[in-house]
This record gives C-alpha cells, structure tokens and sequence, in this order.
C-alpha cells in the first residue's frame, strides 16, 4: 500500500518513528564513543553494531507492515511459548550481568528473550482481550495462568521493571477490553503484592530502593550511579553543553550508553532538549491513540493500544529512572539505548502499530496476500 494513501496518522508515526531512529543513532554514538574507545580501541564500535542489528529489525519491520494482523494472531501463540520456556531456561543456565540472568549465549550473540517476547504479548492479550465475553472460561484460566508464568519467571531472573512493564501492558488492554474493574483492582493489588515480595526476597532489589530513597547514604557504592546521573542532568543547565561535550559520560556515569543514555543526552541538550523529548513522546502517544480509536475491530484496537503501552511507558519508566523519580532499574530507551534485542523488540511494535493504522482505512482490513512496501 503506498504511503501516499496511508491515514494521517499513519504517515505521521512513520515520521517521528524515522526521526527517532536516526535521531536515536546519533546519541547512542555520542554516549558510547568514549568507553568504546576505552575499552575496545574502537570509538564506533556500538554505534556500528546498533548500525548492524538494523538489518534483522527492518527486515521483521517490513514483514509485520505486510502481514495482516488477523494472521500475526494466529502465528503468535507457538513463537509466545518458545519464547517464554527460553525465558525460563535463563534461570538454569542464563548468563548473570549486573545480578541478573537475562542473557542466552548462542555463539557470539547473545539473545535476550525477556525483550523479544514483548511484542507477543501484545498479540496474545489482544487474542484474549478482544472478545473476553466470548472466550470459554477453560481458555480463560489458561491464558491468565500463563500469563502469570510468565511475569513470574521474568521477576525471578530477577528483572522486576520487565515484569512490571509487561504486566501493566497486560492491564491496560484488558481495561480497554472491557473487564469488571472490580477485577482489574484485585489483579493490581496482587501484582503489587508479588512486586514487594520480589523486593524483600532479593537483596539487589533491596539495595536499589534505598539508594533511590537516599543515594547519597552510599555515595561510592548503591547510589554513585544515580548520583552521576543526577549530576549529568544537572550540569546540562537549560541548553545543555552541546552535542558530543558530555563530561559524565567520562567513565564517571557506567552503562551510559544503555540503561541511563537520558542523562547523557539532558546533559547535552539541557532542560530545553528533555522538553523536546518529552513532547515528542506525547505527541506520539496522541498519535497511537488515535490509531486505536479509529480501529474497526478490537483485535486492532487492543494490538495499537499494547503498542502505545510499551513504547511509551519504557521511555517514560527510563526516563523517570535516570532522574532518580523511581528507583535503578535496567530498562532501555527504545531506538535509543544500545541493544539489539531492545532494537527488534521495539521495531516489531512499531510495526505492529503501523500496521494497524493501515487497516484502520478499510482498505486492507481483510487482505490476506502480502504486498511490496513502497
């Protein structure tokens, strides 16, 4: 379908999805070069790895643009499931960074399954979520249980800000599908419950509370990351000291170039360029949630709502992290922050997005061929 007659919506998400990318690309490189040069001897190297990961991503990015949503939701279920039991292999036998088990090493790459499942999820609680009513009750129970597996084995690795995420995608469609809200405060409070569990069950948790409490108690230890955050913002002053002229990014502030990549661009761009982001990604929001009000099914509705979910709430929680408003958790800043896991994650909801914009028209809304992206 050309871009000529794609919703104006449509054509907008496109933009700014295009102008992330890029834009996304250039801080990376920014925030990287310094401890890649360090460590590697080479300055570009993430940038050129990010560079590298695009190929995978825009390749799966084309495919979901093409394909009907109603077929992504017949193809998702078995992927969803080979994706969660290699969640729960990572317990046994995951490669441990910064205390948690996230990572499958299969040869030189390494896979993270907790980041390329998200986008299933979407597809799997819209499957459910779509027509609730209709669904018999033995599939009900299944699918919630399995959700909750999955929550479960996300918090054990433990990777509590996944979990978290995931389960609040997971409420907010079924709030839009229409569920008792009596329901959805019992699911809240028991997802609450389990989140204080995982925190006094596991000591790296613990640690990270009180240094986002106080992280000045323990300056040189469980707090200096987000007391070289707060500095990096800080020192960026209203305009920011301009591209490239970070001082944080130094080896005072770690993984820079992953989890806290907002405070290396607040400290280049100022407080006027975290306005502009941040009104970039209201506007985007706008933009998806319009695509989900002009939807002609709930399946479509409900896949543009996760998507906006996802995409949004992660820059937000990142965001909201770097600035010390919640406590250290590992999130990534989608198309921004090094990754290349994060990088296909976020462009198959993207896509995901995109495509349901496109049958919002009504002219693809029952194609079942695949067509050329011009």
């Amino acid at each position: 379908m050309p871009i000529k007659i794609w919703p104006f919506e449509g054509k907008l998400i496109f933009v700014f999805l295009s102008f992330w990318c890029i834009f996304g690309l250039f801080i990376l490189g920014s925030a990287s070069w310094w401890v890649a040069n360090k460590e590697i001897g080479d300055w570009a190297f993430f940038l050129k790895r990010q560079i590298a990961w695009y190929l995978p991503a825009l390749t799966i990015f084309l495919f979901v643009l093409n394909t009907n949503i109603r077929d992504l939701l017949k193809i998702s279920k078995p992927i969803f499931y080979i994706l969660l039991l290699l969640i729960g292999s990572t317990i046994f036998f995951g490669s441990t960074i910064n205390g948690s088990s996230r990572w499958l090493i299969l040869g030189p790459l390494k896979m993270q399954p907790s980041e390329l499942i998200k986008p299933f999820c979407i597809l799997e609680s819209a499957n459910l979520f779509a027509h609730w009513n209709l669904v018999k009750d033995e599939k009900k129970i299944i699918t919630l249980f399995t959700f909750g597996i999955l929550i479960l084995l996300i918090m054990k690795q433990p990777n509590l800000s996944t979990a978290g995420l995931i389960g609040i995608m997971f409420w907010v469609i079924a709030l839009c599908g229409g569920l008792k809200i009596n329901s959805l405060i019992t699911v809240a409070t028991v997802g609450a419950v389990s989140a204080y569990a995982s925190v006094i069950n596991n000591q790296y948790q613990m640690l990270r509370i009180k240094s986002f409490i106080d992280p000045w108690s323990d300056p040189e230890g469980n707090g200096y990351q987000l007391i070289q955050s707060l500095l990096a913002i800080g020192s960026g002053g209203f305009l920011g000291k301009g591209y490239g002229l970070s001082m944080q990014k130094l080896q005072y502030l770690p993984i820079q170039h992953t989890d806290f990549i907002f405070a290396i661009y607040a400290e280049e761009f100022g407080l006027l360029g975290s306005i502009f982001l941040l009104a970039f990604l209201a506007i985007f929001s706008y933009l998806s949630l319009r695509i989900a009000i002009k939807s002609r099914n709930n399946y479509t509705k409900l896949v543009a709502t996760g998507c906006a979910t996802l995409l949004i709430g992660q820059s937000l929680i990142h965001i909201a992290v770097t600035t010390g408003s919640m406590p250290t958790t590992g999130l990534p800043l989608p198309f921004i922050s090094y990754g290349g896991n994060s990088l296909i994650g976020s462009m198959f909801v993207a896509a995901l997005l995109l495509r349901c914009s496109l049958e919002s028209t009504g002219f693809i809304g029952n194609m079942r061929s695949r067509k050329t992206f011009n």
